[in-house]
């Protein structure tokens, strides 16, 4: 009744049950890997603002001083 496999035979249907398991989680770490990507995306897209908008941030910031402002508003067509 053993065929020659014995234990393999149980083992076997244990085997399968851990590839299966393994190929869902797979595919679930996948599936959430890929949506947090997207949605972080589009946050980012979200805080990015205009470029008037991101202009007054860094001139708040003092990475560029009060000419250059001035000069970049006029470029994005600010007034």
């Amino acid at each position: 009744m053993m065929n020659g496999f014995g234990g393999a035979m149980g083992f076997g249907g244990i085997g399968m049950l851990i590839f299966w398991a393994l190929v869902i989680g797979g595919v679930v770490v996948l599936v959430r890997w890929l949506s947090a990507k997207s949605s972080a995306d589009s946050v980012l897209s979200e805080r990015q603002g205009s470029p008037l908008d991101i202009l007054r941030e860094r001139y708040a910031r003092g990475e560029i001083d009060k000419d250059e402002f001035e000069q970049k508003r006029r470029d994005v067509g600010a007034g």
